[in-house]
């Protein structure tokens, strides 16, 4: 292993930043989800794998939730009142023993996909073992056992405000470096965030599409920062629209601003499809007057906006051309280039590895797709697919009946800590090559899981009360 000092640096500035806020351990790890191009060291032994700095904080979440004193007491607790931890249990080692196992017992019998051995892109091959097994299913396990830590810390109900912390914090950063990059490329400074672009991966930094900067973040590309974006935006406009907090405003706007020039196609298709609930619910209270303060000033700027663009396409013919051949370049003509196509290849080969595996799948890391949900059929199998499934329906449900029960705050935390992971569901659906959710699932998964448990508490512990207080009355009546 060789450690990174501009990773580490990194980390003890997020470290720095989560004690400040009041939560070492939780705000420290979402907050540094936002360094998606620092790598906390190189492992040789795994084809030069670099792990992320965010394993680095889930390392110190598990260890620190394992030195509890009433650690079992807790994982009883856990396990006997959020029964999806099971289903995560199941996965978990269904994952573990198919990625050891499936490319073993169909070796040759299929072609998959796999990074080359020097990282130089993907090539096509027979299956057979590689050091993804490994590395691949190594990060998924940490996500799950995250998953099952954090739902041991929360059974505090007060640790959901840390929760809320390190989403906005995440959230800035992100922003922030979207910012200095842009700044950076306009003032001709170049990739300034070098320095802590420490991980193996191709960076795709100072590339231009149809004449605009490409904008990267911390991440590796354009395509990664626009789909982090997305996600951050998801939880930035939920809050706002749940609590009116400024801050969310704000921050939500720089996003959306920042996403739309990161010229990622899959950034764009994402905001499509999570525009579509956006729209519903404002011409529902449109049509049914009950406009909010804050949806009529999102219409209003919408107008404002539409307007403005008309005024200026009549004042100076042809000054959105720019803009107009970036739309034809990310997306209308995508999928007929050369990257679009062989992405497409990639589905095809992994559809074909699951039928020629009889539905069991190849394994855990043996394949790569162009999408997370193909990438969890071909690699997990049908068996594991219904799994994974059953989970995402958790997300989906959120607090569902069990809404009311909780305090409005919690509630807030909750239905965007849900809306951020089902933003990065969607798009990893579009591009993801890998049959791992990612980090913000697992981490969502945990808050919402905690967050019915209060609930159900909460309810309970009322339904007792009430029925106390009847049987109080009844008592000297009698």
């Amino acid at each position: 292993m060789q450690p990174s000092l501009g990773g580490l640096i990194v980390c003890a500035g997020v470290l720095l930043a989560g004690y400040l806020a009041r939560g070492t351990l939780i705000v420290s790890l979402i907050a540094s989800l936002a360094f998606g191009a620092t790598a906390v060291a190189s492992v040789p032994a795994l084809g030069g794998s670099s792990p992320l700095i965010y394993t680095l904080f889930a390392a110190m979440l598990l260890t620190a939730v394992a030195g509890r004193r009433r650690i079992w007491r807790d994982l009883g607790t856990v396990f006997g009142s959020m029964r999806p931890l099971w289903v995560l249990g199941s996965l978990l080692v269904y994952a573990a023993v198919g990625a050891w196992l499936f490319p073993r017992l169909f070796a040759g019998l299929t072609s998959v996909f796999v990074q080359s051995k020097l990282r130089q892109g993907v090539i096509e091959t027979v299956l057979e073992p590689v050091s993804a097994n490994i590395s691949q299913t190594g990060y998924f396990l940490l996500g799950g056992f995250t998953t099952i830590a954090l739902c041991v810390l929360l059974l505090n109900e007060k640790r959901m405000v840390q929760v809320q912390r390190g989403f906005m914090l995440w959230c800035g950063l992100h922003a922030g470096m979207g910012l200095v990059d842009i700044f950076a490329k306009v003032t001709g400074a170049g990739d300034v965030l070098q320095p802590i672009r420490t991980a193996n991966y191709a960076m795709l930094t100072n590339a231009s599409e149809a004449g605009f900067f490409r904008i990267a973040g911390a991440y590796s590309e354009a395509s990664a920062f626009g789909t982090a974006s997305l996600a951050c935006l998801a939880f930035t406009y939920t809050y706002w629209r749940k609590t009116g907090s400024r801050l969310a405003r704000w921050l939500s706007v720089l996003l959306l601003v920042l996403l739309m020039l990161s010229t990622s196609s899959t950034a764009y298709a994402g905001l499509a499809i999570l525009l579509v609930p956006v729209a519903y619910a404002l011409s529902r209270s449109l049509l049914s007057g009950r406009l909010t303060t804050d949806e009529l000033l999102i219409l209003a700027g919408l107008a404002a906006m539409a307007t403005a663009a008309l005024a200026i396409e009549l004042h100076s013919r042809g000054f959105f051309d720019p803009f107009l051949r970036l739309i034809e370049a990310t997306v209308t003509n995508k999928a007929q280039s050369a990257s679009g196509q062989e992405r497409a290849y990639w589905n095809v080969k992994s559809l074909q590895a699951f039928s020629d595996t009889s539905g069991l799948g190849v394994g855990f890391g043996s394949s790569r797709a162009s999408s997370w949900a193909i990438a969890v059929l071909s690699q997990l199998g049908l068996i594991g697919a219904l799994t994974m499934a059953t989970l995402v329906a958790v997300m989906v449900r959120g607090m569902g009946t069990l809404r009311g029960w909780i305090d409005g705050e919690t509630e807030a935390v909750v239905a965007s800590v849900r809306a951020s992971t089902l933003a990065s569901i969607v798009v990893g659906s579009l591009v993801n090559g890998s049959a791992d959710p990612g980090m913000i699932f697992f981490i969502g998964l945990a808050v919402v899981m905690a967050a019915r448990t209060h609930a159900r508490r909460n309810r309970r512990a009322t339904v007792r009360s009430t029925a106390a207080t009847a049987l109080g009355r009844l008592v000297p009546a009698a």
